[in-house]
């Protein structure tokens, strides 16, 4: 049995397979070494490992999994599974640009919870601009578009009519949204569920502005860094797929070719892993 995970911050799919055409797939919640700590990653691969007991390889491609923390995951794997013959632990962007691009060369960008992009030469990853988190950067993500959304509609920005509409959709307040942003865990989380909104409004024409501004600084301030003159970007991730014509829209302003829109990287990591 082979174990596939595709992690984002929000959840994980994992992929149980015995064959290229005899696989199961189930998800969990999300994990983040850079948010959780130890024990709360272990529950939750412990959770999995109960239903995949025994694997003799596992393919981990994780948001958060840079050199420095894919050790946490490793070393998890390692303790719960001792006689595991193979545990590849790597980031999420090269499972992505696996997916996305398979083995030709290319730019891969991630829009789901959060962004991230490299260049790819169909093998690795040669250039990656850091993400940065959403705070700092993931420009172009679903906790970035939630975070200018909510705060556009608190400094009255956006009219009135559709944040008091998103308000009592959403059964919030401005109040208890401060608490989940500054007070609550996972506030990235928070702010990339409020996305169904912008796609119910999309033809919103605040919503639609925000939606291809924000895709248009996530070209200018990444793949714009990449060879991207000669290279199609491929999405992968539920905000590239939901929102995929206002990506197409500011590609477009932006003199950037798109490729392929991938919900979810797991078809292709099927292929990969064996």
């Amino acid at each position: 049995m082979i174990l596939i995970a595709d992690s984002g911050s929000t959840k994980i799919d994992w992929c149980f397979k015995s064959s290229k055409e005899d696989y199961r797939i189930v998800n969990t919640k999300g994990i983040n070494p850079f948010y959780q700590n130890k024990e709360e990653i272990s529950h939750t691969i412990e959770e999995v490992l109960n239903m995949c007991p025994s694997p003799e390889k596992i393919y981990f491609y994780g948001a958060g999994c840079t050199k420095e923390k894919s050790s946490i995951i490793y070393d998890i794997f390692s303790t719960l599974v001792p006689s595991c013959k193979t545990i590849e632990v790597d980031s999420d962007l090269l499972g992505a640009a696996k997916a996305a691009c398979g083995l030709k060369a290319g730019i891969a960008a991630i829009l789901g919870t959060g962004s991230n992009s490299c260049e790819y030469d169909g093998n690795s990853i040669v250039k990656n601009i850091p993400p940065l988190g959403f705070i700092l950067g993931d420009e172009g993500s679903g906790a970035v578009l939630g975070k200018k959304f909510v705060a556009d509609g608190m400094k009255s920005i956006l009219s009135k009519d559709i944040f008091d509409k998103f308000l009592d959709e959403y059964g919030l307040s401005v109040s208890v949204i401060m608490d989940k942003v500054y007070r609550e865990p996972f506030p990235n989380r928070f702010l990339a569920s409020l996305c169904p909104f912008l796609n119910k409004n999309r033809d919103n024409e605040e919503i639609h502005n925000l939606l291809v501004n924000s895709f248009r600084e996530f070209f200018n301030r990444n793949i714009k860094k990449y060879n991207y003159s000669e290279y199609d970007v491929n999405f992968v991730g539920s905000i590239g797929y939901h929102f995929k014509d206002e990506v197409k829209e500011a590609a477009e302003i932006e003199s950037i070719k798109t490729g392929s829109f991938i919900k979810s990287p797991m078809e292709g990591l099927i292929d990969f892993c064996s």
